[in-house]
């Protein structure tokens, strides 16, 4: 059993369950190995936790490097919407709402400030860049959350407009 394949089953019992159905055992029995099968991967709930929340964060930073865009924030922009589109972004809400103990979010937290500050002196207009990194997060948060609530190719086109 690879260890994505553990993470994925951990995601939907998060996604159909919340916290109170993750278990090791029922992570176990949603991928068909055993519990020792899970163990040999992940040595706890936290360990599983935290390869949930190192995989969000490793996928996120490959898909703002794939983005063909000349600056940062337009590439983490692009990244964003990506996201949103391919539905990616639910793993986000599922995940961190997993994370009841504050120290196993930390990747995270470093990961957003390297998010929100990397390459902003090669910006044009450094501030805008942030606001646009801002309304990036404000997104996430729509888009797990309330989906239908916005249009975002508007506001999509807004942001690029904004850079």
């Amino acid at each position: 059993m690879r260890r994505d394949e553990l993470l994925d089953a951990a995601e939907c019992l998060l996604d159909d369950q919340g916290v109170q159905g993750l278990t090791l055992a029922a992570v176990a029995e949603r991928a068909g190995v055993s519990k020792g099968g899970l163990l040999y991967h992940f040595a706890g709930k936290e360990a599983l936790i935290q390869g949930m929340i190192e995989r969000l964060i490793a996928d996120f930073d490959a898909l703002v490097e794939a983005q063909d865009e000349p600056t940062y924030t337009r590439a983490y922009l692009a990244a964003t919407f990506e996201a949103v589109e391919s539905g990616r972004l639910r793993r986000w809400a599922v995940v961190t709402g997993a994370a009841g103990d504050h120290a196993l979010l930390a990747p995270l937290r470093e990961a957003m400030a390297r998010w929100h500050t990397h390459g902003l002196d090669d910006e044009p207009d450094p501030p805008t860049s942030q606001v646009v990194r801002l309304a990036c997060e404000g997104l996430w948060d729509v888009a797990t959350h309330s989906p239908s609530v916005m249009d975002y190719a508007a506001v999509h086109r807004r942001l690029l407009e904004l850079l």
